[in-house]
């Protein structure tokens, strides 16, 4: 989101007022959450998020979930000289005002599994009626189930969010030859990891073939000691030490993703994918373009094979960048394709 709201600030036809986490803020952006506001949501960052806490103590969760409603239904209330709103995820839209003004609410893959909580499309459509709303999934799949759900009340509009150029800019260097280093980029919990470990087990850890894996522990996950555990990585680490001599980038999640950003960056990077099958993932990669999508142990092994190729690895690669700059782009693009949606709900007429 902070490279979304800077791709906001340097956009002219934007005067944007953010509430959210504390954090630095780019020029012209007006921060609009009170200092309780911010407390409280650094500490709910310091714990993880709201989804977090619903996988580790479902109690909490909630109790977070509700206060979290209840301060953006009086933010709402105290912010009411807006002109449109962008919102962020499904269930942050049900404390608006009824106060007819447009609506912008971005989903991801999480918000999907809000849809089936009885009485939450109800709720949501409430929220919806008498006001102009673009419903802006991050990826393609997802636009059916919501089209469904809200077609007849909202625009359904895909937008893909965008990428840091510092992806783009990476240069590859020719993989070495031995040892083979595979990257997994994700956080630790069952779903996020999939069968990667049980897959990876006898292709991994003979000294030809390494699998470095990144991210926080979410779960209290056994890790195998073939497998190199790093921790958390910052995106500088990641493109500065790891990216560019990587053999590609491993994904087997089973969680319900939207359009995941790693596979984005990974892609932009110059990076192929193997990644399991599901629709998220089928979104990004072209199986046997830009990578190998993958739903068996035995199809995992012949992806990696396929891509240690070199010519292979390097034109995959080359494929992948290509797709990522012209069908994602940069955060500045991301912003532009939010301003010209905001332009419509608002009736702005280009000259």
């Amino acid at each position: 989101m902070a490279h979304l709201v800077a791709g906001f600030a340097r956009n002219e036809q934007v005067r944007l007022t953010l509430w959210a986490p504390p954090g630095e803020l780019p020029q012209g952006v007006e921060p609009a959450t009170s200092p309780h506001e911010a407390h409280w949501l650094s500490a709910l960052m310091d714990l993880g998020g709201i989804s977090h806490l619903m996988r580790i103590r479902p109690a909490a969760g909630l109790v977070a979930a509700w206060r979290l409603l209840r301060l953006l239904r009086a933010a709402y209330r105290r912010l009411d000289e807006v002109d449109i709103y962008h919102i962020n995820w499904l269930q942050c839209a049900l404390p608006l005002p009824d106060n007819g003004k447009p609506m912008l609410v971005t989903v991801l893959g999480n918000d999907m599994k809000l849809l089936r909580l009885p009485m939450m499309r109800r709720a949501l459509r409430r929220a919806m009626q008498r006001r102009k709303v673009a419903i802006c999934p991050n990826a393609q799949w997802m636009e059916a189930p919501l089209r469904a759900a809200f077609g007849d009340i909202a625009d359904i509009v895909p937008v893909a969010f965008g990428i840091d150029p510092a992806w783009y800019a990476v240069r590859r260097e020719v993989p070495p030859a031995s040892p083979r280093q595979w990257l997994a980029v994700t956080r630790l919990t069952a779903d996020k990891l999939g069968p990667l470990f049980k897959w990876s087990e006898r292709l991994f850890g003979d000294g030809t073939r390494e699998l470095h894996l990144f991210g926080p522990m979410q779960e209290q996950t056994a890790v195998p000691d073939w497998v190199h555990y790093h921790g958390p990585a910052t995106p500088g680490q990641l493109v500065r030490d790891w990216f560019p001599h990587a053999q590609g980038l491993i994904t087997l999640s089973k969680h319900a993703e939207g359009r995941p950003q790693v596979m984005l960056e990974a892609m932009a990077a110059g990076l192929p994918i193997v990644a399991s099958r599901m629709p998220a993932h089928a979104d990004l990669v072209a199986d046997g373009v830009t990578g190998a999508l993958c739903d068996s142990p035995e199809g995992y092994a012949e992806a990696l094979h396929a891509l240690e190729i070199p010519e292979t690895n390097r034109h995959s690669g080359a494929m992948a960048r290509a797709w990522a700059a012209r069908e994602i782009g940069t955060w500045d693009d991301c912003a532009g394709r939010y301003v010209g949606i905001y332009r419509r709900l608002l009736g702005v007429v280009d000259a």
